[in-house]
């Protein structure tokens, strides 16, 4: 009897990163679909199992390997949305917020981590700065918990973009 592991974990993505994550789906399908309608290498090479089989094979493998994690990503894909009215004044995913870290002004915008890129400024909710930020509002000040740096972040604004 076979077991299946079911991973319920939920992906929060803006509608940029639901684009981007179908995009790569289907590029990996239509790479698959063009490397299965070739030749395809001969398992054995003389009376040995020939090497651009076995390639060929690891390829094939590691690209289903990859197919069906974007299949358990879209699966499980929660769309960020910007809260209602009375929630704006806190931090929740998709916020931009601006933080004064101890003299430097730096500005986040918090995502799922399917989506977090440092150098574009976007950090995982799941990060350290990302969790002590998520329920934050205007004035407070976070320290999160990292056992490299320690930043005092007090929140200067919050915004969310209607896109």
């Amino acid at each position: 009897m076979s077991t299946t592991i079911v991973n319920f974990q939920k992906f929060y993505v803006t509608k940029e990163g639901l684009v981007k994550v179908q995009k790569e789906w289907e590029r990996l399908r239509e790479f698959k679909h063009r490397k299965t309608m070739g030749e395809t290498p001969s398992l054995l090479h003389s009376e040995e199992a020939n090497p651009e089989y076995l390639s060929f094979q690891e390829d094939m493998t590691l690209l289903e390997a990859r197919l069906v994690e974007y299949e358990n990503i879209l699966s499980n894909i929660e769309l960020i949305r910007p809260p209602g009215k009375e929630g704006r004044d806190m931090v929740h995913l998709g916020a931009m917020v601006t933080l004064d870290m101890e003299g430097t002004i730096e500005e986040f915008m918090i995502v799922g981590t399917i989506e977090a890129d440092p150098m574009q400024k976007k950090i995982s909710n799941e990060s350290p700065i990302g969790k002590a930020l998520l329920g934050a509002r205007v004035g407070d000040t976070v320290v999160p918990n990292t056992s490299m740096v320690s930043h005092r972040c007090k929140v200067l604004k919050i915004s969310y973009h209607e896109k």
